[in-house]
């Protein structure tokens, strides 16, 4: 090989030992954000001790939704139970299981005879009472001349009026009956007491019902739209009260997104109706109930799904990159910040929550400051450091006449 080629050659390979060691610098580890900072000549571990090379983003407050996801049951929106009234025979069946049907519509014929019969019966009695009325009052009504001329004793008037009294007392009672005659025969039909999609019959044509059975005939279910029952715990829900008491949030339009059994996205947004006013003593939670469209029955009765929601709006919040922020052994967030005369500045925050690739930071930070998010590996507090843009490209120098002359006479004498 020429001496040309071994000097090109031995360029080429300084360059890539000069790029690499400036990109190794930051925090390769953190993220995959560790390009762009390397440690600047003499860094810490280096000959001449100089500053760490960081990336730092400005973080500013703003209004940070408290978005919480929480376990949930569907539930129908109206749920009713078919039953019979009397006691009797099913003689038809009016409706096809699964079907839609309406608020009104005949689902059952039970068979009508003996209460047609009874119906029959009380208009008879009421028909006879009422002659029986006729009859009383024209004597009472004779009578009472007769009684004012001393015709007739005051008695016997007397007994004529109580038996006036007597027959239309009479009629009121087989009236009643008769009444009473009419909403069983009305019963032998049952309608369906709400609309929505029926269940399957429980009971067959042929079968003997009655108003004192433990078992439904059918159950409708109304299920456009559904309710969402959200389980949420009362030390959660206290601690947003008291922000929202505090001032520290305010209050945010619920609005539910839901994730179905399979992971997938229902796609269609909720809205939560109420919160319970009592907390299950059994699992020290509170019911939310949200509702939603449910336009392509795609949601069941009793099916397992997580509701995100925003229960409020936190105040001066900061967001900040989840790569930013470590803990210490009890527990407590720490980051790093760019401190006066350039040196690191480590700093405890109160960070609870996180919001997508950021944590929430509540306490411990000010707007405008510069939170360092890269090359952290080994950084410390009071440490010397160059604060650059985070992802901010690190040039890379050529190498010197003397590198490369020293370069050269290194392949020189390997050739």
């Amino acid at each position: 090989m020429g001496r040309r080629a071994r000097d090109a050659a031995g360029l080429v390979t300084l360059a890539a030992a000069l790029a690499l060691a400036a990109c190794s610098g930051g925090s390769g580890s953190e993220g995959g954000q560790g390009s762009g900072q390397g440690k600047g000549k003499g860094g810490p571990g280096g000959p001449g001790g100089g500053p760490t090379t960081v990336g730092y983003v400005v973080v500013q407050p703003t209004a940070v939704e408290t978005v919480s996801e929480l376990p949930g049951r569907t539930v129908a929106y109206e749920s009713s139970q078919v039953r019979p009234q009397i006691t009797g025979v099913i003689q038809k069946r009016f409706f096809t299981e699964g079907a839609l049907v309406r608020r009104g519509q005949p689902l059952y014929q039970i068979d009508p005879s003996i209460y047609r019969a009874a119906a029959n019966q009380a208009r008879a009695n009421v028909a006879n009472a009422q002659a029986t009325f006729a009859a009383a009052k024209i004597r009472a009504d004779r009578y009472k001349p007769l009684a004012e001329m001393e015709a007739i004793s005051a008695q016997d008037y007397t007994d004529a009026v109580a038996q006036q009294r007597q027959a239309a007392a009479q009629i009121g009672v087989n009236t009643a009956q008769l009444d009473s005659a009419r909403v069983n025969l009305r019963f032998t039909t049952v309608p369906a007491p709400i609309t929505g999609r029926i269940g399957r019959s429980l009971f067959t044509v042929g079968a003997l019902v009655s108003a004192t059975q433990a078992d439904p005939l059918a159950t409708i279910q109304q299920l456009d739209p559904m309710f969402v029952d959200i389980q949420q715990s009362s030390a959660n829900l206290l601690g947003l009260r008291r922000a929202l008491a505090a001032g520290g949030a305010a209050p945010a339009r619920a609005e539910v997104t839901l994730k179905l059994e399979d992971g997938t996205d229902y796609g269609i947004k909720g809205t939560v109706e109420f919160a319970e006013v009592v907390v299950d003593p059994s699992t020290g939670t509170v019911t939310l109930r949200a509702r939603f469209p449910n336009p392509q029955g795609l949601l069941l009765p009793g099916m397992f799904v997580r509701a995100a929601f925003a229960q409020a709006i936190q105040k001066n919040a900061f967001l900040v990159p989840q790569v930013a922020i470590s803990r210490d052994a009890k527990g407590n967030a720490t980051l790093f910040v760019v401190g006066a005369n350039g040196k690191a500045e480590q700093r405890s925050i109160k960070a609870d929550r996180t919001q997508g690739q950021y944590w929430v930071v509540t306490d411990g930070l000010k707007g405008g400051e510069h939170v360092i998010t890269q090359g952290l590996a080994n950084l410390r507090p009071g440490a010397a450091i160059r604060a650059v843009p985070a992802n901010a490209p690190q040039p890379v120098k050529a190498p010197s006449p003397e590198q490369m002359e020293k370069m050269g006479g290194t392949k020189g004498k390997a050739g």
